[in-house]
């Protein structure tokens, strides 16, 4: 079952490149007292998440953040050292926390995965954003398969 607005986030840990090498990120650390945004990609480096997705948070971050929103997260189902080389890629800077879900536990856990197996994919997230305000999701958007809009930065900006 999907989590729903109102729901607590599921305990769970990321994983985030960081200078010493791979640090794990517990979502008590990453959702606790804070407000966030987490946007999930199916996949680093894919078209739609390197073109639209990606760039629209960086473009709107300082926007994102105005409106009391602590941190700004993205997941992906790749590794700490893909999200690390993609964040280089779209120079996402301080502006967006690059974390990685790499066996997707984490989208299973939030029941927002994605089976891309036919694609030769494995199992990925769909694509989606959350507004998660001390750990409760308050808004939550999922865009159908193939399709991009509701989770955009814009959308998540309007829900904020």
């Amino acid at each position: 079952m999907a989590i729903n607005v109102g729901d607590k986030v599921p305990e769970g840990a990321l994983g985030h490149k960081t200078a010493d090498g791979i640090t794990p990120v517990s979502t008590d650390e990453l959702f606790g007292g804070k407000k966030v945004v987490l946007f999930s990609v199916p996949g680093a480096f894919t078209p739609t998440c390197s073109a639209k997705h990606l760039p629209g948070f960086v473009q709107q971050a300082a926007a994102i953040k105005a409106k009391g929103v602590d941190t700004i997260a993205c997941m992906a189902v790749n590794d700490p050292f893909v999200m690390e080389a993609w964040g280089k890629d779209q120079d996402v800077g301080d502006a967006v926390l690059m974390l990685a879900d790499g066996s997707a536990t984490y989208a299973k856990e939030l029941g927002l995965e994605l089976d891309l197996n036919a694609m030769g994919l494995g199992t990925r997230s769909q694509r989606f954003a959350m507004i998660v305000d001390d750990g409760t999701v308050t808004e939550l958007m999922i865009d159908p398969g193939g399709e991009f809009g509701a989770t955009s930065a814009e959308s998540v900006l309007e829900k904020l």
